[in-house]
């Protein structure tokens, strides 16, 4: 029997990453064997990967040394930065630039770079503000400008565009008790659809994209699980919570001036979702993604099974701030 091919997975005792070690793990055929790479070995999630059967690897992302040792032996890897932990869009172009040279080096043979769409192609104007001098939504746009690192490499790469983890939900834009008692939902869309995906599918696709092989790579997959309105997000959560729930849609401007960190970033990624739907949810179809991943859940069946994480709904703040009074 031959040995079977190891997936390094970057960030594998985080959201995405993780999703993809427990489908590697869960994985009945066995197909692959995981090497978790984490900058700490010792947490308590790497110990249960590693418990699990995983190989845990320590490496830092801004290290091209350690990522090359982490990388050296497998046969593919995931791959994907924590812009959210640091906010800065020179770290994150090197920390890509070090994972390419590092896939280069190590001869992978099947990589998964975890990317977004680059929104200047269509935020050409003034309506939203020039971030960090180039970018309109950096997050979106240095993942987008950082391919060329793997390209230039030839590095087989895959590009797994991703969206809105219905997750979000939970932690930001849960259902509120307006001053008026209405349950309501408050999200900066308008009427536009809002493509969004469970972060466990995310890994699930990506375990899809290993499985098929190689023969992806050069190409780009957009996922979502499903794309609706807010309207129809509220219409689901009436539903899930057996209570009345009102899209009540909240202006960018809004979210601009919430004073969270990164406010100017996440107000330009909603105008973009908002205003050029077509480019955005039209390249996303979750009927072409389940044929990656059979599993793949629409926004009812994840609500459903996070029924408990909503319990109460009222006054829960978005980003820290309340949107109604106490």
């Amino acid at each position: 029997m031959s040995e079977k091919k190891i997936i390094a997975v970057v960030g594998a005792t985080g959201q995405q990453g993780g999703g993809l070690a427990r489908a590697i793990l869960d994985d009945p055929e066995q197909r692959f064997a995981l090497r978790a790479l984490t900058r700490n070995p010792d947490s308590a999630v790497a110990q249960a990967l590693a418990a699990r059967g995983a190989e845990v690897a320590a490496a830092d992302l801004d290290d091209e040394s350690s990522l090359t040792r982490a990388l050296d032996g497998a046969y593919g890897a995931y791959l994907v930065t924590a812009f959210w932990e640091y906010h800065s869009v020179d770290r994150e172009q090197r920390q890509a630039r070090a994972m390419a040279a590092a896939a280069k080096a190590t001869g992978l043979r099947h990589v998964i770079w975890s990317t977004l769409p680059d929104t200047r192609l269509h935020l050409r104007d003034d309506r939203v503000p020039t971030l960090h001098e180039r970018y309109k939504v950096p997050h979106f746009d240095r993942k987008a400008e950082a391919e060329k690192h793997f390209v230039e490499a030839g590095v087989p790469t895959m590009f797994l565009s991703t969206t809105f983890y219905f997750e979000a939900f939970v932690d930001f834009f849960r259902p509120v008790r307006d001053d008026d008692g209405i349950l309501a939902l408050h999200l900066p869309m308008a009427e536009g659809r809002l493509p969004g995906i469970a972060a466990e599918d995310s890994g699930r696709t990506a375990f899809g994209v290993f499985a098929r092989g190689p023969e992806l790579a050069g190409e780009t997959i957009s996922i979502s699980g499903e794309n609706l309105t807010g309207e129809e997000y509220a219409a689901a959560f009436a539903k899930e919570l057996d209570a009345v729930v009102a899209y009540r849609p909240m202006s960018v401007e809004a979210l601009r001036t919430s004073g969270v960190p990164g406010a100017d970033d996440l107000a330009n990624m909603f105008f973009y979702y908002a205003e050029h739907e077509s480019a955005f949810a039209g390249a996303r179809d979750p009927e072409a993604v389940r044929q990656l991943n059979p599993r793949l859940q629409d926004f009812a069946t994840w609500l459903a099974g996070h029924r408990e994480a909503f319990r109460g709904c009222d006054g829960i703040p978005l980003y820290g701030r309340r949107l109604r009074s106490a």
